[in-house]
């Protein structure tokens, strides 16, 4: 696993030793990034369930102001840190349980650009959504990337239909704020 992009290119990142953190892989971040293209430039990054902090480091690498990584890990918040270190970059590092601690975890938002990343079959992924909504945690124009299984069905109520994607067994819905911003 490496940084794809940017000033960290082709940095190899520690990975897991087990199978209990599930990385987004190369080529699904790739495409993630292909996507969100000029977005990442100068946002404010909000990384929930961060495991290794890929995804926000790469966001990092491509040209965003600042990133926060959560996780309900302590295993995945020292690989993080350990990613974080071999890259030279600074992020805070946040343990907390999502969705219940989400506001005690980000209280410094709201955001541009949010990575969700939840366990799957675990129904945690829509009370997240909505705890971003509800929390004010969604900067006017912000985009969420949100990733979880194919199949699963996702409406958040004030986020509406997502743009989704899938590669092979990840899928990922991408909702993209108003530049009015949402109301709770």
């Amino acid at each position: 696993m490496r940084i794809i992009a940017g000033q960290y290119k082709g940095r190899r990142l520690f990975t897991p030793e087990d199978s209990r953190i599930r990385p987004t892989s190369d080529k699904v971040r790739e495409a993630v990034f292909s996507i969100l293209g000029e977005a990442v430039q100068g946002a404010r990054v909000l990384d929930l369930f961060c495991g290794t902090g890929a995804l926000g480091l790469e966001a990092l690498s491509r040209g965003a102001a600042s990133l926060v990584l959560v996780d309900t890990s302590i295993k995945s918040l020292a690989l993080a840190r350990r990613n974080l270190e071999l890259v030279g970059a600074k992020a805070p590092l946040v343990k907390a349980e999502l969705p219940g601690q989400l506001k005690r975890a980000v209280e410094a938002g709201p955001y541009d650009l949010i990575f969700l990343d939840p366990p799957y079959r675990k129904d945690l992924l829509l009370p997240c959504l909505e705890g971003l909504v509800t929390l004010g945690l969604l900067a006017p124009g912000a985009t969420v990337a949100a990733e979880h299984e194919p199949g699963l069905p996702l409406a958040p109520s004030h986020l509406g239909s997502p743009n989704l994607r899938t590669w092979g067994d990840t899928a990922f819905s991408f909702f993209f704020v108003p530049a009015q911003g949402v109301a709770p």
